[in-house]
């Protein structure tokens, strides 16, 4: 008499702090959009006349700080993440220890009005709770303070033909595990994605004032239409990537 094996268990979802403490998970997002947000923070800080203090929170493994160091010299910039695999990486990129801290929770270990510009690259897409998120980085920011956001736009040009033929929207994850219904095969973790006129209207809703905003090529688009994708930054409701620069307003607005 055999006897067979008994049923497996449904695998357990993973937590999402567990997905991101993956080392196999990306935490960079190229150069090209790492360069304009430099660029973007350069020109705002260009008329400051004592050194800044810049938080690059959600920093990852570094590699987005150390693109921006050589634009922004005489500038302290502080990397910030609750990720220890990320920090642990970031260690050997950044000349500043990179800081343990979250937007939730306990909040960051700063102080209020303690920092000049924040640098939030490519993290509001991750983030369960974004309201708060942007709570936290105005508490941080002084009147003023320029904050540096970028985020991968829904409405890409691409997205937009893909939505037509029924297919799911590059950016878009509907699982953890793999992608399904879209083109690519990485999972990042996206939670919540904008068109450009949503993320105007949200950050200004937090108490900022935007600024201007841009956009930025992705690294993922396939090369014979990197050309086109350049090309669509001239108009950032088309870009692949949202690059938005706003400013602290002196008081919330209601």
């Amino acid at each position: 008499m055999t006897t067979s094996a008994p049923p497996k268990k449904p695998r357990k979802p993973k937590e999402l702090r567990d997905f991101y403490e993956n080392p196999a998970v990306p935490v960079a997002s190229g150069t090209p959009r790492s360069l304009r947000q430099a660029r973007m923070l350069a020109a705002a800080l260009g008329t400051e006349k004592t050194p800044s203090t810049i938080l690059d929170i959600g920093c990852g493994d570094g590699s987005a700080a150390a693109v921006a160091a050589p634009l922004l010299k005489g500038h302290r910039i502080i990397g910030v993440d609750w990720s220890q695999d990320a920090l642990r990486r970031a260690r050997t990129r950044l000349a500043l220890t990179p800081v343990r801290g979250e937007l939730t929770g306990g909040g960051l270990p700063f102080k209020d009005e303690s920092a000049d510009a924040v640098l939030f690259s490519e993290v509001i897409e991750h983030l369960v709770d974004p309201d708060a998120a942007l709570d936290e980085i105005r508490r941080v920011l002084r009147p003023g303070g320029h904050l540096m956001l970028s985020t991968p736009n829904l409405a890409a040009w691409y997205n937009r033909a893909l939505l037509l033929a029924g297919v799911q929207p590059v950016f878009s994850e509907v699982s953890l595990r793999a992608i399904h219904g879209r083109p690519g095969k990485e999972v990042v973790g996206h939670l919540r994605l904008y068109t450009a006129r949503a993320l105007k209207e949200f950050v200004a809703a937090s108490g900022f004032e935007v600024v201007r905003l841009a956009g930025a090529p992705f690294h993922g688009v396939p090369r014979p239409l990197r050309p086109l994708d350049r090309l669509a930054c001239s108009r950032p409701s088309l870009a692949s990537i949202l690059l938005l620069h706003a400013q602290k307003s002196p008081a919330r607005k209601t």
